[in-house]
C-alpha cells in the first residue's frame, strides 16, 4: 500500500508540472505512429483464437475440488487448514468473505460459475470476469514481473507465447484471499498458468501454484471452458440485494445484507 501511495504522489506531482501530461501518458501505452499501431493490431489477428466469451465446465470444477482435497501441503499449511475446519465445526467460518461480496482473488476468480471473456490489445491479454465485474490484465510486452509487487487480489501477471499456448506468471497476492478455502498465500506464492485451445470451442487452463511455505511440491489443477459465441457479459453488482451476508465469524447475518441499507 505504501508503494502505491508513493506512486500516486509521484504521478500527481508530474501531472501538475506537465500540464498536458495526461495525453502523453495515454499515448505511451500504445504505439503513437499510425503505421506502428496498424502493425500492432495486425499482430493481434495472428494470435490464437482465445477472444470470446467462455463458460466454465462444471465437471472440471468437481474434479478440481477433489484435487484440492489431495493438495501436497507442508505440515504448517496442513495445521492451518485443520484449524480452519475445526472452527467451522464449532459454528465459525461457515461462510467466507465472499458472502459479503469480497472477490475471492486468484485462482478462484477463474473458477466462478459465471462466464469470462478474453479481449486482446497491443502487448496485453485482458480477461474480463462477469462475477464482480473484474478485469485481469496479462502483459505480453516483454516486461519482467515486479520485484516488489503490490499485494493484489488477482496478483500482477506477465505472459509470453509458447507456440499456441499463453504462459502466464503471477506474483503478489493479497493475504485476504484463499488459495484453497482456509489457506492464504504468502509472499513466496507464485502461479503459472498455461492457457491453450483444447479443441473446437474448448479452452484449457492449467494452473500450478508453488510456495515452499505451503506446498511440499508444485500443486497443479486444470479447468476447461466452452465457447459461447452468442453470449454477452452482464453487469454484476454483488452488493445489490445481498441476502447471504456473514458476520465476523462467518455466520449468516441479514444485518450485513440488503436490509441494512434501509431499502424496501
Amino acid at each position: 500500500m505504501a508503494k502505491t501511495f508513493r506512486l500516486m504522489i509521484a504521478s500527481a506531482t508530474a501531472l501538475a508540472a506537465a500540464g498536458s501530461a495526461p495525453a502523453a501518458l495515454a499515448e505511451s501505452r500504445a504505439p503513437a505512429d499510425p503505421a506502428a499501431r496498424s502493425a500492432a493490431y495486425a499482430a493481434i489477428a495472428r494470435l490464437p483464437a482465445f477472444e470470446g466469451v467462455w463458460q466454465p465446465d462444471w465437471a472440471a470444477v468437481t474434479r478440481l475440488r477433489a484435487a484440492e482435497g489431495q493438495a501436497p501441503l507442508t505440515p504448517a499449511a496442513r495445521r492451518e487448514l485443520e484449524a480452519f475446519h475445526a472452527a467451522k465445526e464449532q459454528g465459525e467460518n461457515l461462510q467466507t468473505e465472499g458472502a459479503n461480496c469480497r472477490p475471492v482473488g486468484m485462482p478462484g476468480v477463474m473458477r466462478y460459475p459465471y462466464p469470462i471473456e478474453f479481449i486482446y490489445s497491443p502487448g496485453k491479454v485482458n480477461i474480463v470476469i462477469e462475477t464482480h465485474s473484474q478485469l485481469r490484465q496479462i502483459f505480453t510486452d516483454g516486461r519482467a514481473l515486479p520485484e516488489d509487487p503490490d499485494l493484489l487480489f488477482n496478483g500482477s501477471s506477465v505472459g509470453r507465447w509458447d507456440g499456441d499456448t499463453l504462459v502466464v506468471e503471477t506474483v503478489g497476492f493479497s493475504p485476504l484471499i484463499s488459495l484453497i478455502e482456509g489457506l492464504h498465500p504468502t509472499e513466496q506464492t507464485r502461479m503459472r498458468e498455461r492457457i491453450r485451445l483444447a479443441g473446437p470451442g474448448q479452452l484449457a487452463v492449467e494452473t500450478t501454484i508453488t510456495d515452499p511455505a505451503l506446498f511440499s511440491e508444485p500443486f497443479t489443477t486444470a479447468m476447461t471452458y466452452r465457447l459461447e459465441p452468442e453470449w454477452d457479459l452482464r453487469e454484476y453488482i454483488c452488493q445489490e440485494n445481498n441476502r447471504d451476508a456473514a458476520d465476523a465469524e462467518g455466520r449468516p447475518s441479514m444485518d450485513l445484507g440488503f436490509d441494512s441499507l434501509g431499502l424496501d
